[in-house]
């Protein structure tokens, strides 16, 4: 059978979306509204993530379908109110592209992916200007990003008002004084001042991670992976003792874990069980 052409499979998508949501539709996907909708954008798109750590192609192809059609329903929505359409969002995405990108689509020259950058981020802030939006670039980061997501990019938005450390060891420095204050206050006992110093902490090494150009969230579920994969090998090495992992003692726990840590897949990596 011959391949469907991509416009054809999305306006497919489209004219079935319109038709759950018509009288004769889904009664389901009748009752939504943009605000039940919520979780599933969301979900959706961690599902995409996770198939993208997977390296599973037919995951991904339908995780990404999955976060399409959630595109769609909105969209569908919005038109049923009178808001805007799907063409709308096509559009106004394919504008933005032409706009930001005039080293293809115009005749600025640009020596590197960073000059590509600054472009980019001054044609955005021209564009909120000329909307009349707010000036202060720290509002264009969605409160509603994850905690560490939006601590790195808050931390950007510093960066491009000269607020920052001149390099990573400036970042270090400040990371261990929050450090010993984080201790001070648990020495103390106050919880209160705990949680905040924690926070400042937390806050630091998103910054510690933006000098190093690594994404802050993306560290910690890796890190979360390799925890995981770990705390398995450890519980099937107690479990080949005959034993459950609670009742050993300290130091056989500590010396599974130190073998769990330093297993290798043939390839020289940990194995398979997580992306570590």
């Amino acid at each position: 059978m011959a391949e469907r052409p991509p416009a054809d499979s999305f306006l497919r998508l489209v004219d079935i979306m319109a038709r759950l949501r018509s009288p004769g539709g889904c009664p389901w996907d009748r009752e939504q509204t943009p605000e039940s909708l919520r979780p599933y954008v969301i979900e959706e798109a961690y599902e995409v993530l996770e198939a993208i750590e997977r390296g599973d192609p037919e995951a991904l192809r339908d995780e990404l379908g999955d976060l399409l059609l959630q595109v769609v329903f909105q969209a569908q929505l919005a038109t049923e109110a009178g808001r805007f359409t799907i063409a709308d969002v096509a559009n106004a995405v394919t504008d933005k592209l032409v706009r930001r990108h005039p080293h293809v689509f115009g005749d600025v020259e640009v020596r590197d992916a960073d000059e590509v950058m600054r472009n980019w981020r001054r044609i955005k802030a021209e564009e909120r200007h000329a909307r009349g939006g707010e000036h202060d670039p720290l509002a264009s980061v969605p409160a509603a990003l994850p905690a560490l997501v939006r601590a790195q990019q808050l931390g950007e938005k510093a960066h491009q008002l000269g607020f920052d450390w001149p390099d990573v060891a400036g970042v270090l420095a400040k990371l261990r004084e929050e450090q010993a204050e984080l201790e001070a206050a648990v020495a103390a006992g106050d919880r209160t001042a705990a949680a905040c110093e924690l926070g400042d902490v937390l806050l630091t090494l998103t910054s510690v991670a933006r000098h190093l150009d690594v994404p802050a969230e993306m560290a910690l579920r890796d890190a979360a992976d390799r925890f995981v994969a770990r705390a398995r090998r450890v519980e099937a090495g107690a479990r080949a003792r005959g034993a459950a992992l609670a009742d050993l003692d300290p130091a056989e726990r500590e010396r599974l874990w130190a073998l769990a840590k330093d297993h290798r897949a043939p390839g020289g990596n940990e194995d398979d069980t997580g992306p570590v």
